[in-house]
């Protein structure tokens, strides 16, 4: 796993190969698998400043646990909690 930060003042969608993207707002890190490094789009953005990469390996960041969508946007974890259902 490879771990960038999003240097700019801005949210960023962050191009992944096979169609996929991540979203991350300014001063955030995701993680990325490694293979991802080499997409020309996300070099782009190495190159412009935009990311930078942080590490490699995967505990790049210490104390870094959760998925990335939990940790950039606040997202909500599953509860334990049940729901009711039918008519009350």
């Amino acid at each position: 796993m490879i771990t960038i930060r999003n240097k700019s003042h801005k949210p960023l969608v962050v191009p992944l190969p096979g169609g996929k993207k991540l979203h991350l707002i300014p001063g955030k890190t995701g993680q990325i698998a490694s293979g991802a490094g080499e997409h020309g789009p996300l070099k782009k953005l190495i190159d412009a400043g935009e990311i930078e990469v942080v590490g490699e390996g995967h505990d790049a960041i210490p104390g870094s646990s959760g998925s990335i969508q939990n940790r950039a946007f606040g997202g909500h974890g599953q509860g334990s909690a049940s729901r009711r259902g039918g008519d009350r």
